[in-house]
């Protein structure tokens, strides 16, 4: 099965390598059951790891928000006319 890093920013084992024990399909999506060391098997969702998604590019920023909050409020009115 190899191996895959922890990436979820508030995970205690984030950035460590672990092996994958198994893989699973749950709720969906898949997750990983690996070798914790200490804490003995950990399962970890796939977004919490070097195989989900890559990261943004670019973090969401207070402008970003501003820009979208306008988006949408453009959407409903364009709804509402209809």
């Amino acid at each position: 099965m190899g191996s895959l890093v922890v990436t979820h920013p508030f995970h205690p084992l984030r950035g460590e390598r672990l092996e994958v024990l198994f893989e699973r399909r749950r709720g969906g999506g898949r997750v990983f059951v690996c070798e914790g060391g200490p804490l003995g098997s950990v399962t970890l969702p796939e977004g919490a790891t070097d195989r989900g998604h890559p990261p943004a590019e670019r973090a969401l920023t207070y402008e970003l928000l501003a820009e979208l909050g306008a988006v949408v409020a453009v959407l409903r009115g364009l709804a509402s006319d209809g």
